[in-house]
């Protein structure tokens, strides 16, 4: 037995090392500028959730990603001659799109520190920005330079130059770090943080559309490598970089940025909060609500399917199916499912290119056959042996005995326990959210970023997840009220 679990943690190890040689692969020559046009386009990762730089607003009723980044990134697609596809993500897995070339290419307000150049390349600098300290208007003349904030909290987006810059130049912080500038905001209006560390055109674009928030100019230093924005591509991608660069120089030359890309995010920002209310968003939720149920449903399938071979598998007698069956139950049992998400998305898919929606899907069905597995088994377990003895005794073979008599009668026993399973699916789904598929917990993120109201879309979110489970748990019921008179 010890031998058998030692084989399989070996396995495992060498995909690991197969994953990581690939990446070393894939970056060993630069075809990078050749690779997009002969694709035909040119995929941008960005976390829509920072205006003027990037959010997201509906036009014609449809949504659409908008800000003076996206229009640099339309600008470097135009001039390479290919079409721009912009896939949403959280601001900390950006760079490790780049690295497993989910992405072509980062454009979020990024800034080119050193620490970050270890791991991408970086474009010039494309804009310049001060960083400045967002918080509450009623403490507005309280707190004005940076020693003001010693000893208190402070919040920063997760694996961001601010919350680097706020470490260092803040004596005695607490730091609180989040992957969405919409919860940083909600965090500073509940007192859960006195100030939060934001780029200048951010944090007057949440100033301007929220009258209770103001801007400070604390007096952050940034580092000569540090300062503005600029684009990031994966590493050893010269002729990229070189091509965007191109791009870079003649938006400034034309000062674009200021003449029209700004201008434009402003006019988007100016309709968001025309009517930011929560029924003019309706169909961001209803689509939220679609994904969610859509990846809820295949999973339980999934699941479902999985976890019987599972059980099966593991009440077997052969050990080297049974081993296999309880490794994989105990490895994903063990794992948290945020990472299991990301590493079929980012990890499988440095061999295989998987969308985030399949992404998703396989990794929540993956977890939940774990689980069912063990309710299966249990239930299995708690059929009395005399029951497979008789069929057996009737001619029944091992696999109709299964089918005919132990798994219905098992199903009664274990169905409260696997209902239970499937309304926690609905809800545990939603971590989803941080490849930038788009489920209920996505959508009400942009409804916070594009209304700049923090409460409002979490509460219609909790009772839209209310509806769904409490539906979804009567008709549970009802099948279970059958199966007690069948």
């Amino acid at each position: 037995m010890q031998i058998n679990k030692k084989w399989v943690t070996g396995i495992l190890i060498a995909l690991l090392m197969l994953l990581i040689n690939v990446g070393h692969v894939n970056a060993a020559s630069d075809t990078s500028l050749k690779d997009v046009k002969d694709k035909g386009t040119l995929v941008l990762g960005t976390s829509p959730d920072y205006p003027p730089y990037e959010f997201q607003t509906t036009v014609n009723g449809n949504d659409k990603i908008v800000g003076f980044d996206i229009s640099i990134a339309r600008k470097i697609a135009k001039d390479i001659g290919v079409k721009l596809v912009i896939k949403k993500m959280d601001f900390d897995s950006l760079l490790v799109g780049l690295e497993t070339h989910k992405i072509d290419m980062v454009i979020s307000g990024m800034n080119p520190s050193d620490d970050r150049k270890k791991s991408i390349d970086f474009s010039d600098v494309y804009y310049n920005g001060k960083q400045m300290m967002l918080v509450n208007k009623a403490d507005k003349d309280k707190y004005k330079k940076l020693n003001d904030f010693s000893g208190l909290s402070i919040g920063a987006q997760t694996g961001s130059l601010q919350y680097s810059m706020s470490k260092e130049q803040i004596n005695n912080v607490d730091i609180k770090g989040l992957a969405k500038v919409t919860d940083l905001i909600l965090a500073l209006k509940s007192g859960k943080v006195t100030g939060v560390a934001m780029e200048e055109p951010t944090a007057k674009a949440y100033a301007q559309n929220d009258s209770s928030l103001a801007v400070v100019d604390p007096g952050f230093v940034s580092a000569a490598d540090a300062r503005g924005a600029a684009v990031g591509f994966a590493k050893k991608s010269d002729t990229l970089v070189a091509a965007a660069n191109k791009s870079i120089k003649e938006i400034k030359d034309k000062d674009l940025i200021n003449k029209t890309y700004l201008p434009e995010a402003s006019n988007y920002l100016t309709k968001n909060t025309a009517d930011n209310t929560m029924i003019h968003y309706w169909k961001y939720f209803a689509k939220g609500i679609g994904y969610t149920l859509l990846i809820t449903a295949i999973s339980v399938v999934v699941g479902v399917i999985l976890g019987t071979l599972l059980a099966l598998m593991r009440l077997g007698k052969n050990k080297i199916i049974k081993v296999i069956a309880v490794s994989y139950i105990e490895f994903v049992r063990g794992t948290p499912l945020m990472i299991q998400v990301m590493f079929v998305y980012f990890g499988i898919g440095m061999i295989v290119n998987v969308p985030a929606l399949l992404a998703g899907i396989i990794a929540v069905s993956l977890n939940s056959g774990a689980y069912i597995a063990e309710v299966i088994r249990s239930g299995i377990g708690s059929i009395d042996d005399g029951q497979m003895e008789a069929a057996r005794s009737l001619g029944l073979s091992q696999k109709e005995t299964y089918k005919s008599v132990i798994i219905p009668q098992a199903l009664k026993n274990i169905w409260p326990a696997l209902g239970n399973e499937f309304i926690t699916l609905i809800k545990e789904s939603s971590i989803v959210s941080i490849i930038g598929v788009t489920d209920l917990i996505y959508q009400m993120k942009m409804v916070q970023s594009a209304t700049y109201k923090g409460i409002a879309p979490i509460f219609v979110a909790m009772v839209l997840y209310f509806v769904l489970t409490f539906s979804l748990s009567k008709l549970l019921n009802y099948f279970e009220g059958k199966m007690k008179h069948v």
